[in-house]
């Protein structure tokens, strides 16, 4: 791993349970606010959550991870401070006005909107990359009218607003000491990852960072990655990242020495199993909390590099997840543990993030106390459970490891 000050842990992981070090987190903030009933379901929640209680659930969150020495970082105050720099303000304006993102806006308004952008303070910048700026926000402050703005109903966002932000995992993997920048299916989530690249690129803190992937490649999302041992990682394939997103991130591991095996793992194209880690997580060295209702159907592709060095692949053909799993990380089992107490039950707590938790070290993990049947299993195999409310912060579809961003973990102890 890289070495840092002494002020900041090393950064870099190579596990999902190596002891956690530092995080980043996102407190839900007023892009929430923008949800609508007209708007929900587009930007990929399902419901409007009450955002004074989700902070409240979300400082807990915080909170029970101080108190176990893990350093928070905040996404939004980490972009604060990127955007100190002339440099990166100018970046972000370009990536946020142009191309995909700004297509629709038209000359007069796209300069209006710099204009705004260049004038704002970094705070004020932040508001507006984040919460999004709306058509009646810029039509008051036209000197002329325009068709764009004319046309279009007051509450039309001209710069969309960013509330899965909430989900830091998505957007970036710290895979051994680089990261890599994941490129976001939805629509809707697009910027997400062209903030956190500007976050690696600018802010001082991950200056000596390298980086893989990129926002403008075949897409990868950060809860389809998991970090199964070192040198091992599982890649979920399905509605989120795509088999050509695996096969790069693949290439691109291999040839950083950052990995021996990927793990490419078909999962169903659903809402309710988005990501790999709705239905799978680590909570020990060789523990995983897992869905049982596809724990003897999902199954896993080796993806080697044919040899070292060489861009061309190896793959072998499909074993039962649990199987190629233990064959990859050498060792005899991966246990299984399964969420909730009966068939009804699992369902229920799959889709309420019961398999979605963050392990803070080997046998201790942070749930949703709402799973109750999950965790009772998770305590009766040793697993220490820190409990969290999660009524609100779940209306997106996110568990604790949806919502956490590790930087930093101890290397795991070798033998």
């Amino acid at each position: 791993m890289v070495a840092q000050t002494q002020a900041n842990p090393p950064i870099g992981a190579d596990s999902e349970v190596g002891r956690l070090r530092s995080v980043i987190l996102h407190r839900p903030g007023p892009e929430l606010q923008r949800l609508t009933p007209r708007n929900n379901d587009r930007l990929l929640f399902d419901g409007i959550p009450w955002v004074a209680r989700a902070q409240e659930e979300h400082d807990a969150f915080a909170e029970a991870l101080r108190g176990r020495d893990v350093e928070v970082l905040n996404l939004t105050d980490l972009l604060t401070e990127t955007l100190q720099q002339p440099a990166a303000r100018a970046a972000v304006t370009d990536t946020t006005l142009t191309g995909m993102s700004g297509r629709d806006l038209g000359d007069p308004v796209r300069a209006y909107l710099r204009a705004m952008f260049a004038d704002a303070s970094p705070e004020e910048l932040t508001y507006l990359l984040t919460a999004g700026v709306r058509n009646d926000e810029v039509r008051s402050g036209l000197a002329t009218g325009t068709l764009v703005t004319s046309l279009l109903p007051d509450e039309t966002f001209l710069v969309a607003p960013l509330p899965n932000l909430l989900f830091t995992r998505d957007s970036s993997v710290w895979l051994r000491d680089k990261v890599a920048i994941t490129s976001l299916a939805m629509p809707a989530r697009r910027r997400e990852t062209q903030l956190t690249e500007l976050i690696y690129h600018f802010h001082p803190r991950f200056a000596r960072t390298g980086r893989i992937h990129g926002h403008h490649l075949e897409h990868v999302e950060g809860g389809d990655v998991l970090l199964l041992a070192p040198g091992v990682i599982a890649v979920g394939v399905g509605e989120r990242t795509t088999p050509a997103g695996a096969e790069r991130l693949a290439r691109q591991v291999f040839a950083g020495g950052l990995a021996s095996t990927v793990l490419a793992v078909p999962i169903a194209q659903e809402r309710a199993t988005m990501h790999l880690d709705t239905v799978c997580t680590m909570v020990d060295v060789d523990k995983v909390v897992m869905y049982p209702n596809i724990a003897d159907t999902l199954t896993a592709y080796a993806v080697t590099p044919r040899e070292p060095g060489s861009p061309e692949l190896e793959v072998a053909a499909p074993e039962p997840f649990l199987v190629a799993a233990a064959k990859a990380m050498q060792i005899d089992t991966l246990h299984r543990i399964d969420t909730g107490l009966d068939p009804v039950t699992a369902e229920r707590e799959q889709w309420d993030d019961g398999n979605n938790t963050l392990a803070l070290a080997p046998r201790l993990a942070v749930a949703y106390e709402r799973n109750e049947g999950t965790n009772a299993r998770l305590e009766e195999e040793g697993i220490e459970v820190i409990r969290i409310a999660g009524s609100e912060l779940g209306s997106g579809r996110g568990g604790p490891r949806c919502m956490s961003c590790p930087v930093s973990r101890d290397p795991l102890p070798v033998g």
